[in-house]
């Protein structure tokens, strides 16, 4: 019905140009109004047509933004000896724990762009390194833990080792990242820590539980 009421909208524009002759037959009538109304019939088919593909490509674009959404974020794809830090006390046991291997620790931001911008450089680090322990400390997680290690900017790295305590430390990019590289050059060699990890700054580690033998006293530090 929508068709034959579109046909005689179109006839008040386009007439019929019928003979005389012709306008008393019925089937020269209904042969006219067919002609009139297959040109709409084909531009129904093509919306149709060009409907389909348009259809199919929002349902792509809706499965695509579903599997964005279930991917990992950039801070959370970590190396095997890449460990999150989320308080201060899981800081100091990963300190504790680590003995004598080379512990970085880096500070960064979800919202850091220079963090971001670093991070995949320092995942093929870590993995170039499996000796080494590298901890992650969200800074917004751990505001009170970052203000005592006086970190300022971000991204910010200390280097640690058993009980020489801290290293070093100092702030980073990735157009300055061979200071990492030579930091990890300087500090990751072989060597055997006498004694319990150090106290770093106002964090304090827990002091080791080895008794001291009666017949012998401790030997000052």
């Amino acid at each position: 019905m929508a068709h034959v009421v579109d046909a005689i909208r179109l006839l008040q524009f386009q007439p019929l140009l019928l003979l005389p002759s012709t306008l008393n037959t019925s089937s020269n009538i209904n042969r006219a109004l067919s002609l009139s109304l297959s040109p709409i019939a084909s531009s129904s088919s093509a919306s149709l047509a060009s409907a389909a593909p348009r259809k199919h490509l929002l349902s792509f674009k809706v499965c695509a933004t579903v599997a964005e959404t279930g991917q990992p974020k950039w801070w959370e794809k970590n190396a095997p000896n890449m460990i999150d830090i989320h308080s201060t006390q899981e800081f100091l046991n990963a300190l504790s724990g680590a003995g004598d291997r080379l512990v970085i620790v880096e500070f960064y931001g979800t919202w850091c762009a220079s963090c971001r911008a670093l991070y995949p450089k320092l995942c093929r680090t870590a993995e170039e390194h499996p000796e080494i322990l590298f901890l992650k400390v969200n800074f917004d997680e751990n505001k009170p833990m970052c203000k005592s290690l006086n970190v300022k900017v971000l991204p910010y790295f200390h280097f640690y080792r058993g009980a020489e305590g801290q290293l070093e430390s100092f702030s980073c990019s990735l157009a300055k990242f061979q200071k990492i590289k030579e930091a990890i050059e300087t500090h990751n060699t072989a060597r055997c820590s006498i004694g319990p990890p150090k106290g770093i700054g106002d964090l304090l580690l827990e002091p080791s539980n080895v008794p001291v033998p009666k017949d012998r006293p401790a030997e000052p530090v």
